[in-house]
């Protein structure tokens, strides 16, 4: 009995650091344009904590979240789109209340869709008018997988509501002419890039703001150069704990205290130079330079909320099923 006592207590004490090394490690499922600003706050948050582990999982927003419900064991998620946690929150892997577990409706920086032309600006492209016209050919990844795409059909739609005061057999038609105009549509935002910049293919993308700067700085501003529109729609970038995932890993502290990091002074810095623009006023007053002004109007107000967005507009047999059709 004394020997059994004693290999227990082993065992035990073997088991322990085991159980402490995985309540070290997080996994982040993120939108598919976010690697290199969330590599930065990785390495930001793991310098204030030692021995923490962060791994990362890339894709459409959509995407991923289908991917968790099937078994993708991620800790926290990074999205790009309400809905796609909403999703989570059906399928009991998020808790109903989750925007309220963190300041400004769990969305710690934002962004909108922006243009990315080439040098020169060959076709003059200004404002999404131009997207429709017959001789631009526009990239943008596929809005059924990508929510970086849903915000791109979403800020069309409500420049078009506005242009045609609400008409919205003009506001189809003009949305349903910049597919027309898309050649390819790729599943996720960085595909899409890799479309226009090194495929070539394109005269000008559509993706979030940061992605823009991120382009221009990549490759030089002597290959590519940004096109703020006239308006766009506010895109925020909710995060969540997937507490399903987090209770059964034992990593709900510190997978809160990984999201809370990047509210802090130091994650919104990162994220500021990766071209987010942030909610800390005196993080953003040392980038104000770097982000010209624009309107940019709200889901809530143009289409009533984001319940409403997918009902109308996502939801199969929507709005963006007749537009996209058998593409």
């Amino acid at each position: 009995m004394k020997r059994l006592l004693l290999i227990g207590a082993a065992l035990a004490a073997l088991a322990a650091p085991l159980s402490a090394s995985a309540a070290d490690k997080l996994l982040n499922a993120s939108y598919d344009v976010a690697r290199e600003v969330f590599a930065a706050e990785n390495e930001a948050f793991i310098a204030q904590h030692p021995g923490v582990t962060i791994d990362q999982s890339h894709g459409g927003t959509s995407k991923q979240a289908r991917a968790i419900v099937e078994g993708l064991e991620a800790d926290v998620v990074t999205f790009n789109q309400v809905t796609d946690i909403d999703f989570l929150v059906k399928n009991g892997f998020v808790a109903q209340d989750w925007q309220t577990k963190f300041p400004n409706n769990a969305s710690p920086f934002y962004s909108f869709p922006s243009f990315l032309v080439r040098a020169g600006n060959p076709k003059n492209v200004k404002d999404w008018d131009d997207l429709a016209r017959d001789d631009v050919k526009v990239i943008f990844p596929n809005p059924k997988t990508s929510g970086n795409a849903r915000y791109t059909y979403l800020a069309a739609t409500a420049y078009a509501k506005e242009k045609f005061g609400g008409d919205e057999a003009k506001v189809t038609e003009f949305v349903t002419k910049i597919f027309d105009n898309v050649p390819v549509f790729d599943t996720g935002g960085r595909a899409a890039t890799t479309t226009f910049v090194e495929r070539e293919i394109g005269d000008v993308i559509i993706t979030f703001e940061a992605e823009t700067k991120a382009i221009a700085k990549q490759y030089g501003t002597d290959k590519f150069q940004q096109v703020v529109p006239s308006v766009s729609l506010l895109a925020e970038f909710p995060v969540a704990v997937v507490d399903k995932v987090a209770e059964k890993h034992g990593t709900q502290e510190l997978a809160k205290s990984y999201l809370d990091f990047l509210y802090s002074p130091e994650g919104q810095t990162v994220a500021a130079e990766f071209g987010h623009r942030v909610l800390d006023e005196k993080v953003a007053g040392k980038f104000k330079d770097q982000f010209p002004e624009i309107r940019l109007v709200k889901v809530e107000d143009v289409f009533g909320g984001w319940p409403q967005v997918s009902k109308e507009h996502f939801a199969e047999g929507g709005v963006l099923d007749t537009i996209y059709g058998n593409r």
